[in-house]
């Protein structure tokens, strides 16, 4: 086997995020469906950024969010993703890197712009989300490293890949490569829109065994079974993951393996809910390196608990305080 270099690493869409706050009339006047992720054009990229508010720009993305989290947590960890050479592109890989993330993957040259995800904050901390992916569909199967696949005790995907169909083979090259090594794939659905568009061929790569570990939040993990029943959405998951780690928002969250659950509160937040972006993220990276660090099903989970409560606490999907330190404060570490 090669030799581990990497706890995890990640394959997403690599994304710089605009974050605005606004309200509920702002979203029906613009025909957002709250709470969702939407994939716009260049043109209506624009025109939707001239109708927002004052916004913060911060890198973002869901892989790239759990990789930050990770590096936080004081993790090994790579990011595979594409930008193009441009300013957003520098961006990116500047905030990616200064965190402890390993960024090989080259600036594309020419072509469209990097990502930019138009994230609508409304005063109950949801977010409502339009993405013009850019740069990020150039991500194919030539850019996944083989060695580094490889020498990753996991290997960590986003639903959201499934969009562009050179990512969604750049997907499976990894997963395939992954497993070839004995290491373990994860898989996090992203959003219940997404689970929509993808739901049959989600359910074979779990099926399949293709993936190893599911994250999903419960309106994904409904989506995912057709079912407006929680408990049936779970019993189900049971029976095809071989690890599943699902939130339930206030609720905390179930982690199901090999038909044992093990729930864990939420965290507590440092003061009230500000945006909600990036919680499934820093939870995915909290349970990720309590899982690759041998802690157990449920401290693991608390980890991720703590994280995702940190990230909420905010806006912006990256935390702010070092993490590593959070978990000692918390006993977690």
């Amino acid at each position: 086997m090669t030799a581990t270099k990497y706890d995890v690493l990640g394959i997403g869409n690599a994304i710089v995020d605009v974050i605005a706050m606004t309200d509920e009339e702002f979203l029906v006047r613009e025909g957002l469906a709250k709470g969702s992720m939407t994939l716009i054009d260049e043109a209506r990229a624009e025109a939707l950024y001239s109708l927002m508010g004052p916004a913060i720009e911060a890198s973002g993305g869901s892989a790239a969010n759990t990789l930050a989290g990770l590096g936080s947590l004081g993790g090994k960890v790579a990011f595979i993703g594409k930008v193009k050479a441009d300013a957003l592109g520098a961006v990116f890989r500047h905030d990616i890197t200064a965190i402890g993330v390993d960024f090989p993957t080259p600036g594309a040259s020419d072509g469209v712009a990097t990502a930019r995800c138009f994230i609508l904050v409304t005063p109950d901390g949801e977010r409502t989300m339009s993405t013009y992916l850019g740069a990020c569909q150039g991500l194919n199967a030539g850019d996944i490293d083989e060695e580094a696949v490889k020498a990753a005790k996991v290997t960590y995907l986003e639903g959201y890949l499934w969009d562009p169909p050179a990512a969604k083979e750049a997907f499976r090259k990894a997963a395939a490569i992954a497993h070839g090594a004995g290491r373990q794939v994860a898989l996090s659905l992203s959003d219940s829109f997404c689970v929509d568009r993808y739901r049959a061929e989600f359910l074979e790569l779990i099926r399949t065994g293709e993936v190893d570990i599911l994250f999903a939040n419960d309106s994904e993990l409904k989506s995912l079974y057709e079912t407006g029943d929680i408990e049936t959405a779970l019993a189900a998951v049971a029976n095809d993951a071989k690890l599943a780690a699902v939130t339930l928002g206030a609720d905390g969250c179930v982690v199901i393996e090999r038909g044992e659950r093990v729930y864990a509160p939420a965290a507590p937040v440092d003061g009230s809910i500000v945006d909600k972006t990036g919680a499934g993220d820093l939870f995915a990276a909290g349970f990720l390196y309590g899982h690759v660090n041998g802690f157990g099903l449920k401290r693991s989970a608390e980890l991720g608990a703590l994280a995702a409560a940190e990230v909420i606490s905010h806006v912006g999907a990256r935390p702010q305080v070092e993490l590593k330190a959070l978990a000692a404060e918390n006993g977690l570490v």
